[in-house]
């Protein structure tokens, strides 16, 4: 299954390619591309296999999640966006889960990552109400997790001496997406803002932000969400930087700068800037497959995770953007003006890693 999840990537790839001056112009992903997406299962990457998802190993999951970032930034985020999110799933019951993520054909939920929303108790549930930011893949989505602190008697309700924080998943439908996403960079995620309004939403279609107890205890799910979003964020950022690198050295075989004799690929400048570069994201992906599989060997070994794995994932994802920037900058600066205009690979690159 796994394997076949790294297959339907690659496969989708060309798709991907060939859509992105549409993407970026849409500022979301083309109806067909987002259902193929769908329908190969990339959406269901992280959701518990008991129900119909994949839940796939770490390290699987970010070589596919490079993958796509090779062929586009936006649509790389939009995935891993929505299929993390996904691993909420093992801590909601499964009929409740199932209904969310499964019964919806071609089912995803965007979320928004500030509490912006608050949420008041009332007989068998809550209503919500509240503007909320940053929903990535809105446009797209069957249902949309409104994050809200919580009131109760007029008071905030709290959980270990904090404002109380749930995800409450509202129908589509019910919601307003509000376009807001006007951007230069990554601008085809489409990470709109969405606002509810006195929305009823049953108690048992919400789950905790954080805390809420492990119903379904594979090893994927014991891992901070956060650090799986960031394992996935920096291997698109490596995908981005490859995709970046073989783009200039089709360009350097090209080129001959004005006024010059050589091409790019035949001065000593670019070839020490190329060859740092191509040696930085080499170091940058070692770094971050070593730190993946350790600590996925260590999840599937103890059942849990270190702080120590944990601070070095944080560092390697850290630092493979962190490269990756540093690749796509190289690479821009060397290719000169060929790549100010819009619609050129390089510049596309260049705004979305930044």
């Amino acid at each position: 299954m796994t394997g076949s999840a790294l297959d339907a990537a690659r496969k989708l790839a060309p798709m991907i390619r060939s859509c992105a001056d549409q993407i970026e112009a849409d500022r979301e992903l083309p109806r067909p591309l987002f259902e193929a997406l769908a329908d190969a299962g990339l959406f269901l990457l992280a959701l518990p296999r008991a129900l119909g998802g994949v839940e796939i190993d770490l390290p699987t999951y970010v070589q596919v999640l490079e993958e796509i970032g090779k062929a586009d930034a936006s649509t790389g985020w939009i995935v891993n966006q929505c299929a993390i999110f996904a691993t909420y799933a093992a801590r909601m019951p499964r009929d409740v889960a199932h209904l969310i993520w499964i019964d919806t054909p071609r089912s995803i939920v965007a979320n928004t990552p500030l509490a912006t929303a608050q949420a008041i108790v009332v007989p068998r549930g809550y209503r919500v109400t509240g503007r909320q930011g940053f929903s990535t893949g809105c446009r797209h989505a069957s249902w949309l997790a409104a994050r809200a602190r919580i009131f109760e008697n007029g008071q905030l309700r709290l959980q270990d001496d904090q404002p109380e924080q749930r995800y409450l998943f509202v129908p589509a439908a019910e919601a307003e997406l509000l376009d807001t996403w006007h951007v230069r960079g990554m601008r085809g995620t489409g990470t709109h803002h969405f606002a509810v309004n006195d929305v009823f939403v049953p108690a048992e279609r919400t789950v905790l932000q954080a805390g809420a107890p492990l119903l379904e205890t594979g090893p994927l799910f014991q891992m901070p969400r956060t650090l799986l979003f960031a394992s996935a964020d920096a291997a698109i950022a490596l995908g981005v930087a490859r995709s970046c690198l073989l783009a200039f050295y089709e360009l350097a075989g090209a080129k001959t700068p004005r006024a010059m004799q050589a091409t790019l690929r035949d001065q000593p400048l670019i070839q020490a800037a190329v060859g740092q570069a191509e040696a930085n994201l080499r170091s940058g992906r070692a770094f971050l497959s070593e730190a993946v599989g350790d600590i996925w060997s260590e999840a599937t070994s103890t059942g849990t995770t270190t702080q120590e794995r944990r601070a070095v994932l944080r560092l390697a994802t850290t630092h493979a953007i962190r490269l990756a920037v540093d690749v796509v900058d190289t690479v821009y600066n060397a290719s000169g003006v060929t790549t100010i205009y819009e619609g050129n690979l390089i510049q596309r690159h260049f705004q979305d890693i930044h």
